[in-house]
């Protein structure tokens, strides 16, 4: 379990924040904290893995307390959660290390996105000594995203694309086959059979192909969750 500590000094958005992390996988709340110095007690006290920071606070503020962080080289990762939206704060924070920056307000799958997305990509680095190129592009820089498309390709609207997600959505975490789409969309085998296609080639679907005992093999497609916020782009 990752050891997470919120620093956020409005108790609403703490509250909010706590909740939402309730809900995903491999996490466990050490400390909330509404100030830099009641967060740098906590990290002299306590080892944690992630910490959810706010920016704007009393006194320090968040870039103070992950400045700090970083020149004290601590084993720790650092999510900025902020109302600050201004191009000096990011740069700062990312130049500083946080390894993603939301935007308040934010919806949960962006959230989600970014925790399950830390949580993989920590859980691959744990067993391994050293990466390979391809290895480093795609499971640690992601730099795959580099190469998505601006658009829908030609022959996919922006309608249908949302109905099949949000039967997607329903599935969440179980495997489903295309014929389990149809059946819930409503909509031809052929045209789903394209929107899961596009969906797999940007990375929001994990395909893997089921070999029967009797009759044709079956694919079955998997939400991968640390990769939903791509599809965002495109609805």
């Amino acid at each position: 379990m990752i050891k997470v500590m919120i620093v956020e000094d409005d108790p609403m958005v703490a509250e909010f924040n706590k909740r939402y992390l309730n809900q995903v996988d491999g996490y466990e709340l050490a400390a909330v904290c509404s100030s830099v110095d009641q967060a740098l007690n906590v990290l002299e006290d306590q080892r944690i893995g992630l910490v959810l920071l706010d920016i704007f606070m009393p006194g320090k503020n968040g870039l103070d307390l992950l400045s700090q962080i970083r020149e004290s080289e601590k084993e720790i990762d650092v999510i900025v959660i902020s109302a600050a939206s201004d191009i000096e704060r990011i740069q700062k924070a990312l130049r500083l290390g946080a390894v993603d920056y939301l935007i308040k307000p934010f919806e949960f799958e962006r959230f989600n996105a970014a925790l399950s997305a830390y949580r993989n990509k920590s859980d691959f680095i744990q067993d391994k000594n050293m990466l390979n190129q391809e290895e480093l592009d795609y499971r640690i820089l992601h730099q795959e995203e580099i190469h998505l498309p601006e658009e829908l390709p030609k022959g996919l609207a922006q309608d249908t694309l949302k109905i099949i997600w949000n039967v997607i959505l329903v599935f969440k975490n179980a495997p489903f086959s295309t014929e389990e789409v149809v059946n819930v969309a409503g909509i031809s085998r052929v045209s789903v059979r394209k929107y899961l296609k596009f969906m797999k080639d940007i990375g929001v679907l994990d395909v893997k192909v089921i070999y029967g005992t009797v009759g044709r093999p079956v694919s079955q497609h998997k939400f991968n969750d640390d990769k939903s916020h791509i599809i965002q782009r495109y609805l």
